[in-house]
């Protein structure tokens, strides 16, 4: 397994409130080089526990092992994109790129080749030179992927990074994403609303339930790959999205 999660709590501390368990006995387990989806309801935890994984947050108890070891002694590595593409304005696309390079002290030639290799594979090529500003939303979020990509990461974590976005944007960006995953074959783990985008990127979604937060169902998705918009008319497809929103609506489903 590339990443393993055993019996993951998370306790938010409020002396004034009382305290809150938002997760509680989370266990998930990812092979490496596979595309997962998180989907639950709206507080369940999702953000909270990939932004665990990141170590952006603290567990409170419980395990997280990347390639069999502690998160914490493990020299692998994750990278994170959120919602909000982050990005800083006064930088253009190229530099906002290689901003994480930079920190990580990585020499000038070296962070031009690495960027550079990452614009093209976002498709930015004849942008590299512009201010987010002077983007879409689209491009902004090719930018936000191809700035965590240039940082090779083991695991790549996705919290609802095409929420935003319009409709045709959106499956533009997921088409995108199901590219540059198969080039490079990284573990990507995302957190989504959307039953037919988690279905449509995904090898396994994990359902959650609320009140706490822990893990209702795995579902397997034996669908054949490469995949296409047009893969949503099919009849399995449809059978997994209904039992899905099924499961998230406290109902029982029967996951084909």
């Amino acid at each position: 397994m590339k990443l393993e999660i055993n019996g993951l709590k998370k306790i938010f501390i409020n002396s004034i409130r009382g305290n809150l368990l938002v997760l509680d006995g989370v266990n998930l387990k990812i092979a490496s080089g596979e595309f997962v989806s998180i989907i639950g309801p709206s507080g369940c935890g999702k953000t909270t526990l990939i932004e665990i994984i990141a170590g952006l947050q603290q567990k409170t108890d419980g395990e997280i092992l990347i390639d069999q070891l502690p998160i914490e002694k493990s020299p692998s590595n994750c990278a994170i994109v959120f919602q909000q593409y982050a990005l800083f304005p006064w930088l253009t696309v190229q530099k906002n790129i290689e901003y994480g390079l930079k920190i990580r002290k990585i020499d000038k030639k070296e962070r031009n080749n690495i960027s550079r290799k990452y614009i093209g594979l976002v498709g930015l090529n004849s942008y590299k030179k512009y201010y987010p500003h002077e983007l879409s939303g689209g491009m902004q979020q090719r930018v936000a992927l191809a700035r965590a990509l240039a940082n090779a990461p083991d695991i790549l974590l996705l919290d609802e990074p095409f929420a935003a976005l319009d409709a045709q944007t959106r499956e533009d960006c997921q088409r995108e994403l199901l590219r540059l995953w198969q080039q490079i074959g990284i573990t990507i783990v995302f957190v989504t609303h959307d039953i037919g985008e988690a279905i449509l990127l995904s090898d396994r979604v994990f359902v959650m339930s609320s009140n706490p937060g822990t893990i209702k169902t795995v579902i397997d998705i034996n669908l054949k790959r490469p995949r296409e918009s047009s893969v949503r008319v099919e009849k399995t497809f449809r059978v997994k999205e209904m039992n899905i929103r099924n499961l998230l609506n406290n109902g029982q489903g029967e996951v084909a």
